[in-house]
């Protein structure tokens, strides 16, 4: 248990039957009444993001998260295999439980699957993962305005957007926050 005084950013809590991180808290303290607090939490199951106050020095259930570095594998159409880097365990991740990520998805990257009381709730991927770009349009001369960009196809088959000198065959870095170019590699 822990009070709603000392929620911080990155705690993670078990309320009304769910498991959320704290994003974002705020003490306020009216001129009348007793203090509150404003606190910005994330579902761990479902993503949703949503405001709850509580009144301070509430207690709450912390939530003990498990998190086990893996390597990915490979996928078959819906099913995607990860594998225990200490032990040869193998698991078995369907598409809904990896949600947008796969699309950062290539074999061999190593990601920590979280889990809660045996529950898997999801992948932390690494910040960024390097990719190589299959298809991209060729730089047109004189199509230089700055910070001219493309699209560009990786080999996990995510579109970005790219400087127009990046050709095909190339490793660049992606940001797996949200979904856009770095650098090259």
């Amino acid at each position: 248990m822990i009070s709603t005084n000392d929620l911080k950013n990155g705690i993670t809590i078990e309320y009304e039957g769910n498991i959320y991180v704290v994003m974002e808290t705020q003490h306020v303290k009216p001129g009348k009444g007793a203090a509150i607090v404003k606190a910005k939490l994330k579902n761990l199951r479902t993503g949703a993001i949503f405001e709850q106050t509580f009144n301070a020095g509430v207690k709450v259930a912390t939530a003990r998260i498990e998190k086990q570095l893996m390597q990915y594998l490979y996928n078959m159409s819906d099913v995607y295999y990860f594998m225990n880097m200490d032990t040869y365990e193998q698991l078995e991740l369907n598409a809904t439980s990896i949600g947008d990520n796969a699309k950062f998805l290539k074999e061999n990257l190593e990601v920590y699957i979280t889990s809660y009381e045996g529950e898997i709730l999801g992948l932390d991927l690494p910040d960024k993962v390097e990719l190589i770009v299959t298809h991209t349009e060729p730089a047109v001369k004189g199509n230089t305005t700055t910070n001219a960009m493309k699209d560009a196809t990786l080999e996990t088959g995510l579109t970005v957007r790219v400087p127009l000198f990046i050709e095909e065959g190339e490793t660049i870095i992606i940001s797996t926050s949200d979904g856009k170019y770095v650098s090259r590699a």
